[in-house]
């Protein structure tokens, strides 16, 4: 960080995703130490569903922290967000009961000074991704839509109007969400299962990914 800080200056924001594989403590250490780079946040420093070990983190950094996008519901991020442990809420909607329960996070969330920060990873579908990206538009407390794109085939099954160019989103002009889906090309593509890689310590132990 030291080193892009130095590269880049203090006008490109700088996000650290960290996986959940921090102890509290070591998260706390961590956030400690980046201080002096003003991160934009630290992503998932432990594991989230332990919402009381972020009071531990908060005690130790004034780093932002982000967090959620494994939640499924409010109540997997009540505490996170009444306590004030965190900064961003990164909720998805196809992950958090869709477009309705997704704004009943983001009012609770805009109580408390908690900005928005959706999970917008390729693995999501382009419905998902318009679907968050108008949620946004909707909402006081918006703070930043994360968007990595998708790979053909996606381009070839599902024509979305919504564009992204320098660094910012715009919805299109469609109607509805602004994407529609073909069945016949989704046909050429049947359903391959994935999963993730098997995570290893040094010491052959099996740690979340």
């Amino acid at each position: 960080m030291a080193h892009l800080r130095s590269e880049f200056g203090y006008e490109v924001h700088l996000l650290h995703d960290v996986h959940h594989r921090l102890t509290p403590i070591e998260a706390g250490r961590l956030g400690a130490s980046l201080e002096p780079y003003r991160m934009f946040w630290i992503e998932d420093p432990t594991p989230a569903e332990d919402q009381s070990a972020f009071r531990l983190i908060r005690q130790h950094t004034t780093t932002p922290i982000a967090v959620g996008e494994i939640f499924n519901s409010i109540w997997d991020c009540q505490q996170l967000i009444t306590e004030r442990l965190i900064d961003y809420i990164r909720t998805s909607v196809s992950h958090a009961g869709g477009i309705t329960h997704l704004r009943r996070i983001f009012a609770l969330a805009d109580l408390y000074g908690v900005r928005s920060g959706s999970h917008g990873a390729g693995d999501l579908s382009p419905i998902s991704l318009a679907a968050a990206l108008h949620v946004d538009l909707s909402i006081p407390n918006f703070g930043v839509q994360e968007y990595m794109g998708h790979r053909d085939p996606v381009g070839e099954v599902f024509d979305a109007s919504y564009t992204f160019r320098d660094g910012y989103m715009h919805p299109g002009h469609q109607p509805g969400l602004g994407v529609t889906f073909d069945e016949k090309a989704a046909a050429r593509y049947p359903y391959d299962p994935k999963y993730l890689p098997v995570n290893r310590r040094r010491d052959g132990s099996i740690h979340d990914w």
